[in-house]
């Protein structure tokens, strides 16, 4: 799909077959907006990621990976100056014999290569490619910090409806089994009848704690994506269904280039890895210096600046590699294979950047589709419930037909929730496999909400 994905001695340039649109989706130019989760329009969420932003562990070692990479990028760039310093001394010198000897000194030193074949400028621009990288790697951190945030804060959501389902129905299996129990001391129903609603009782009352330990976790997950303890963090949460969902278009696939740091951080070490053959290849030729050092020099400090003290040297170095045991040509080779792999790691990246956006696309449409499905589900349920409780009131009902209405719509409510928590993770998924968005304000289009 990637013509060009293949590397020489020189590097062809790359050029990406991009498709036109994807293929679950419309090709419309709207990238995400810059604070994208304020779509969920949940106050509570848009405070979590922001505190996450700013306290993440996470993000803040990344960001001391920015601060190393740029220091390194200082220091590899650093004999394109010269180098100047100065050096003073005095020195008292005791003759056998005679009288003693005093030296002063005061002068400067100063050395430059002279980068004639690049092969400095090379080195400094490799490492500053990879500070380029170092920040669109912390991009990738914070991405993936907010979408753990709205993953573990849907969670929450979904179990605190889960647990809100599980005991109403449970209060519903106790209605049951209370007309249950009038009836058998009428002599209308048998204990086999009562066992089995109260096995269903039961069987309600054993999924609460499940979801009561999935919401505590989650709220532990989020204590530590927000960098503080979880016995200092209150989560109200509220319900899936008070969040709205975001609509939004994946945009033109080329944009992926620009939007997803990760594509960009392996451009950047891409050219890192090209500048780095380049100064590989310039160690085969002569290093040309240039030293010099010049200052003042007396046996009496008072008479020390005079100009008759003064003193200088000059030199110019040039040295040739003539045997080295091929460490050069290894340096080279190892550099080429660098370039090599970052190559592939390039186009890999792109590609995996269009089948994440249509993997997610393909998400939102069957998830929205499953929650339409189970909303009818959970409405004849619910209404069939209601119809055969109310007939185990008069009498006019078996209770397998009751015991059979309430599993059918305990479950049918439990699923719903599920699929409301899938397709809100499915919008999720495509945020982030758009690149979030860390474009500068104004460069973004907004998105729409759907009630």
């Amino acid at each position: 799909m990637l013509s060009g994905c293949t590397i020489s001695s020189e590097r062809p340039d790359i050029a990406p077959d991009i498709p036109p649109r994807y293929g679950a989706g419309q090709g419309v130019t709207a990238p995400p907006a810059l604070d994208w989760w304020r779509g969920f329009r949940s106050r509570e969420l848009t405070n979590l990621i922001e505190e996450a932003q700013a306290a993440n562990l996470d993000i803040g070692a990344a960001i001391g990976r920015i601060i190393q990479a740029d220091a390194q990028a200082k220091i590899v760039g650093a004999p394109l100056l010269p180098a100047v310093d100065f050096n003073g001394f005095a020195q008292r010198f005791r003759n056998p014999g005679g009288p003693d000897r005093d030296l002063f000194q005061a002068a400067l030193n100063a050395s430059y290569e002279i980068d004639f074949w690049g092969k400095n400028r090379a080195a400094s621009r490799a490492a500053q490619q990879i500070a380029v990288a170092t920040r669109f790697d912390k991009e990738v951190v914070v991405l993936s910090t907010i979408v753990a945030v709205g993953t573990a804060y849907f969670n929450v959501l979904s179990s605190q409806d889960r647990l809100r389902i599980a005991r109403q129905n449970l209060a519903a299996a106790n209605r049951v089994l209370t007309l249950v129990k009038q009836r058998f001391e009428a002599g209308t129903a048998s204990q086999l009848d009562v066992a089995q609603q109260e096995s269903l009782v039961a069987q309600v009352r054993a999924t609460i704690p499940l979801f009561d330990q999935t919401l505590r976790q989650n709220i532990a997950i989020l204590a530590v994506l927000i960098g503080r303890p979880p016995v200092q963090v209150v989560i109200r949460g509220g319900s899936l269904y008070q969040l709205a969902i975001p609509r939004v278009t994946p945009g033109l696939p080329s944009e992926l280039l620009l939007q997803r740091p990760d594509i960009r951080s392996a451009e950047a070490a891409l050219a890192s890895a090209d500048a780095s053959v380049e100064s590989a290849r310039a160690a085969f030729f002569p290093s040309i210096s240039l030293t010099g050092r010049g200052g003042y020099q007396s046996e009496l400090l008072k008479l020390l600046l005079r100009p008759e003290n003064a003193f200088y040297n000059l030199a110019v170095n040039i040295t040739q590699p003539l045997l080295d045991g091929f460490l050069l040509e290894g340096q080279l080779e190892l550099a080429l294979g660098r370039q090599f792999e970052l190559v592939k790691v390039y186009c890999q990246a792109i590609l995996s950047a269009f089948g994440d956006v249509e993997i997610a696309l393909i998400a939102i449409a069957d998830s929205a589709e499953r929650e339409r499905l189970q909303q009818l589900v959970v409405t004849s349920s619910r209404e069939a419930f209601g119809l055969a409780e109310t007939r185990l009131r008069e009498g006019t009902v078996d209770l397998v037909t009751v015991l059979q209405t309430q599993q059918t719509l305990f479950t049918a409510e439990d699923q719903h929730v599920v699929a409301r928590l899938a397709r809100l993770q499915a919008v999720l998924s495509l945020f982030q496999a758009l690149g979030g968005s860390w474009l500068p304000p104004g460069t973004a289009a907004g998105t729409n909400v759907i009630p």
